[in-house]
């Protein structure tokens, strides 16, 4: 497994550098609440790009009127605008549409409730699947379906997290060590996504986003400085520093959830389906690596291994290559606090 970790992290830091919120969730957001008597009340908020706001339209099924919102207003990070539409039927008959979305690399998400106070259901439109036609009565399988398909996509697209599990993976070869780490991993952004999630406590997202980067950045020099004759304490008992930056990661993740926000009715089903997602997630992208190091193993083993020992060349390539992408991180997300 651990020989084509090296490639897989070369293979990372070789694309280009993300911005400093690799792992925040930034799609578009639509969220339609019933009022009465027909009314639902309307926020839309559309992603920026070059300064300006994304070419997508939030669209509302023809028996409504309005069925689109006024021009938006710029909020410092997304453009929004809010609008009362009056619709002759119910929203279950027609189709909620985003236009223009099949043109964009982004997603949408969609918060609907159907009478006042009920409990809300979130669906995520892509450009393959621009449109959704809103059940009438939100079920528990939906609920759960959709926080399930936000935790996964966004571990997915959260690079700064992978690389973190991918520096784990190249540190530690002993299979029992590896599995307490990640494990302890797990338990750890656990239970500070739902802390944080469940609005127990709060920490500003941006000093976390730099530390976090900063996790990257320690185990970065782990790799490099990794000898067979010194045992440290990330060799010792790696769950510990796993467990102790595992908290760290999942406020991470719990920015993103409070960025559409837990059903009232079903606060435990969302936020157990979404880090069930999340763990899906981070499973698939090590269940990708572990097949293609299996197949890498037939090609070259003697050539790989000998690269993955401490010292090698290979391995210090991707030690240093992991630690710069993680120092940009952490001083772009710096210089973001202090500006």
């Amino acid at each position: 497994m651990r020989l084509v970790v090296l490639l897989a992290a070369l293979l990372m830091v070789a694309l280009p550098v993300p911005r400093a919120k690799a792992h925040a969730l930034e799609p578009g957001y639509l969220e339609i609440n019933a009022l009465e008597d027909g009314q639902w009340r309307v926020t839309w908020r559309k992603p920026q790009v070059a300064g300006q706001p994304m070419k997508i339209d939030a669209v509302l099924p023809e028996t409504c009127d309005p069925r689109r919102g006024p021009a938006p207003r710029f909020d410092g990070r997304a453009f929004v605008v809010g609008w009362v539409a009056k619709c002759e039927e119910p929203l279950s008959r027609g189709a909620v549409l985003i236009d223009g979305l099949s043109e964009t690399a982004t997603d949408v998400l969609v918060r609907y409730t159907t009478v006042p106070d009920a409990p809300a259901q979130t669906f995520r439109l892509t450009p393959d699947a621009p449109s959704v036609v809103l059940p009438e009565v939100p079920t528990r399988w939906g609920i759960s379906g959709s926080y399930f398909a936000l935790g996964f996509d966004h571990i997915l697209g959260g690079i700064d997290h992978l690389l973190f599990v991918l520096a784990l993976l190249l540190l530690i070869s002993n299979l029992k060590r590896l599995v307490w780490a990640v494990t302890a991993f797990t338990a750890a952004h656990s239970i500070t996504l739902a802390a944080s999630a469940l609005g127990w406590f709060a920490l500003p997202m941006a000093p976390v986003e730099a530390v976090i980067a900063l996790s990257i950045v320690f185990l970065a020099v782990e790799i490099l400085n990794r000898r067979d004759d010194r045992d440290t304490l990330m060799q010792r008992a790696p769950w510990i520093v796993a467990f102790a930056f595992g908290l760290l990661h999942g406020l991470g993740f719990a920015s993103a959830l409070r960025e559409i926000g837990l059903p009232h009715s079903d606060i435990a089903l969302a936020l157990l389906t979404f880090n069930l997602g999340v763990e899906a997630g981070q499973l698939a992208f090590v269940a990708v690596v572990v097949s293609i190091g299996a197949a890498i193993r037939l090609v070259a083993p003697q050539f790989l291994e000998g690269q993955m020992r401490s010292g090698a060349y290979g391995l210090k390539v991707a030690g240093y290559a992991i630690g710069a992408v993680a120092s940009f991180w952490t001083v772009e997300r710096v210089v973001q606090i202090i500006a």
